[in-house]
């Protein structure tokens, strides 16, 4: 494919709260063995993308251990690989990239030492597997400048999530709204898209120039007339984890095998840094139904529809129900936990109680230790 690849994962994630206190959304763990990065990484190799820029920002380290080795995505090589990109502060730039476009223009040697035409952009905080083949074969079929990626959303607090296009019956895009409150169309950006190389330089030169730091309002909203820009229908598996409950629901869609075996079959299956981990293990008292478990995990409870991840200790006569429960946390005996996200390395005392509900999270952040009960069923 010739083609580069940028992803952006250097947001905040305001909306998820204690889970990115310690880490950018796009190295949360997903699914009891990835990480959200892993998912358009391997979405770019699979289409034999060879060359990867990540642009990261705020709480960096998890992520950038998650990389260490680029190997995994097939990205140890000579020529391209992996690049991990973040601010350069210097007494002549003392700002952290202040936006999306800003990310890439801080970052443009990049581009201008690369040789490919094309360039597709991908948010790194989305679950979904995609052939950006087909993508960039429409992009050269319409003779678009810029393409959008989008499918269709309904439900307006759902809308209320995303940028939305406007086109004409020819995928033509007249107009793009970001986050509207009443939007015009149901045909919502998934932060997919793909753009000439020279001309991305071009802009993002000139949009610098003016002040102007956003990748959505300041080139593709504003230059609309100018730009042919069209929109390209994607109608397969895809979830944005922004907010708590989006990444609740996504991780536990992942208990429907049709769901997995989207990322684990076929010849473009999606990659993961591995862990060298012994095998769960399952002693007498243990019961397990409907849930993923992953390597050095010790069962002695009970654990129902849940998503765990390595090395999780459940004690005797615990019971784990539609919970997330992260890498090194230790639950101990006599415990309830039901609709409950418990971040990395928790330690929950014994006999401690936490339920949620499902439009009420109990949320543990990254290295607590819980004693006091918690109850949101009432």
């Amino acid at each position: 494919m010739n083609a580069i690849g940028i992803i952006l994962a250097g947001g905040k994630g305001d909306r998820l709260g204690a889970l990115t206190q310690h880490r950018t959304a796009s190295a949360l763990p997903v699914g009891s063995c990835y990480r959200a990065i892993d998912f358009p990484i391997s979405n770019m190799t699979n289409a034999g993308i060879k060359k990867i820029a990540i642009i990261t920002q705020y709480n960096s380290r998890s992520l950038q251990d998650h990389l260490s080795s680029a190997k995994w995505w097939n990205l140890g090589r000579k020529q391209g690989g992996l690049f991990v990109l973040a601010p350069y502060i210097s007494d002549d730039k003392p700002m952290w990239f202040r936006g999306t476009a800003d990310s890439i223009y801080q970052n443009i040697s990049f581009l201008k030492r690369s040789k490919e035409e094309y360039v597709v952009i991908s948010s790194g905080n989305c679950i979904y597997k995609m052939d950006f083949s087909k993508m960039l074969k429409a992009h050269k079929e319409t003779g678009a400048d810029i393409t959008i990626a989008y499918r269709r959303v309904e439900g307006l607090d759902a809308k209320r999530q995303y940028g939305f296009l406007e086109m004409d019956e020819n995928g033509h895009m007249l107009d793009f709204e970001e986050k509207p409150l009443d939007p015009k169309s149901n045909t919502a950006s998934i932060g997919v898209y793909i753009i000439r190389r020279e001309l991305l330089i071009d802009k993002m030169e000139e949009l610098a120039k003016e002040g102007r730091y956003d990748l959505v309002r300041d080139l593709f909203s504003r230059y609309r007339a100018r730009l042919n820009i069209f929109g390209y229908h994607f109608d397969g598996y895809w979830r944005n984890i922004g907010n708590i409950k989006s990444y609740f629901n996504c991780n536990m869609e992942f208990l429907k095998s049709d769901v997995r075996k989207t990322f684990t079959t076929g010849d473009d299956v999606i990659y993961t840094k591995p862990k060298d981990e012994p095998p769960a293990k399952f002693n007498g008292e243990a019961k397990i139904a409907n849930s993923l478990v992953s390597s050095g995990s010790i069962f002695d409870g009970e654990v129902t529809n849940s998503i765990i991840f390595r090395s999780v200790r459940v004690g005797v006569g615990t019971i784990v129900e539609n919970s997330i429960i992260m890498e090194g946390t230790e639950v101990g005996n006599g415990c309830t936990i039901k609709y409950a996200i418990l971040d990395k390395d928790v330690k929950v005392r014994e006999g401690t109680t936490l339920i949620g509900r499902p439009d009420k999270l109990v949320v543990v952040g990254k290295g607590e230790v819980v004693s006091a009960n918690i109850d949101y069923s009432n």
